[in-house]
C-alpha cells in the first residue's frame, strides 16, 4: 500500500501540468532544463518495487521463510539507501533546479525582446511560463521600465489593469513552484524511509522467531 501510495504522488508529480508544460519547453535547439525529472523518476522505481517487494514480504511470513525473508530485508535496505542518496541530492540540488528554470526563461525572455526572424520561438516560450504560472516578466524593475512588451507577451487578464503592477514576477513564481513540489517530494521520502525503517525492524524479528521456534 505504502508503495502504490508513492507511486500514485510520484506519477502526479510527474505529469503535473504546470510542470510539464514548462519542463517540455524548447527554445531554438536548447531543452528546458529537466533536473527535477530525476527525483521523480527515483519516486517512481521506489514506489513500484516497494510494492513488489511487499509481496514479496508477505509471501515469505505467510510461508514462514527465513530465505524470503532475508531477501525482503536486503531489499528494503538497499532501497533504503537509494533514498538516503536520492534525499541527499536533492537538498544539494534545491537551489539550482529554480535557479536554471529562471535563466532558461531569461533567456528566452531577452529572445522575445529582440525578435527579428520567424524562427526566434523565445515569445512563445514566455508566454507559455506567463500563462502556466500567472505572472509578467522576470521582475518588477524590468516591468516598470519597459512596459510596452506587456501587451505582447503577458496574459490578457493583465492588459486591464495594464498601469498597475498586479502580476507576480515569473522568477518568484518559478521558486513556489518547484519549492513546493520539491516539499512534496520530501514529505513523500521521508515518509517510506519511516515505513522502511519499520518494516526492516518487524522483518527481522519474524525472521529469528521463525528460527528459535518450530511452530510459530
Amino acid at each position: 500500500l505504502a508503495g502504490g501510495i508513492i507511486l500514485g504522488v510520484a506519477l502526479w508529480l510527474r505529469h503535473d501540468s504546470q510542470t510539464t508544460n514548462i519542463l517540455y519547453l524548447q527554445l531554438g535547439d536548447k531543452q528546458a532544463p529537466n533536473t527535477f525529472y530525476v527525483g521523480i523518476y527515483i519516486l517512481i522505481a521506489v514506489g513500484a518495487v516497494m510494492m513488489f517487494v511487499g509481496f514479496l514480504g508477505c509471501y515469505g511470513a505467510i510461508q514462514e521463510s527465513q530465505c524470503l525473508l532475508g531477501t525482503f530485508f536486503t531489499c528494503l535496505v538497499i532501497l533504503f539507501a537509494c533514498e538516503v542518496a536520492a534525499g541527499i541530492w536533492g537538498f544539494v540540488n534545491k537551489d539550482q533546479i529554480a535557479k536554471d528554470v529562471k535563466q532558461f526563461y531569461d533567456q528566452a525572455f531577452q529572445q522575445a525582446l529582440m525578435a527579428e526572424s520567424e524562427t526566434n520561438n523565445g515569445k512563445t516560450v514566455v508566454k507559455t511560463f506567463h500563462e502556466t504560472l500567472d505572472c509578467c516578466g522576470p521582475d518588477n524593475g524590468m516591468r516598470v521600465v519597459t512596459p510596452l512588451w506587456r501587451e505582447d507577451l503577458c496574459p490578457k487578464k493583465d492588459l486591464v489593469l495594464k498601469n498597475l503592477i498586479e502580476s507576480s514576477n515569473c522568477h518568484k513564481k518559478i521558486d513556489e513552484l518547484f519549492s513546493g513540489k520539491l516539499y512534496l517530494i520530501g514529505i513523500a521520502a521521508i515518509v517510506v524511509a519511516v515505513i522502511m525503517i519499520f518494516e526492516m525492524i518487524l522483518s527481522m524479528v519474524l525472521c529469528c522467531g521463525i528460527r528459535n521456534s518450530s511452530v510459530y
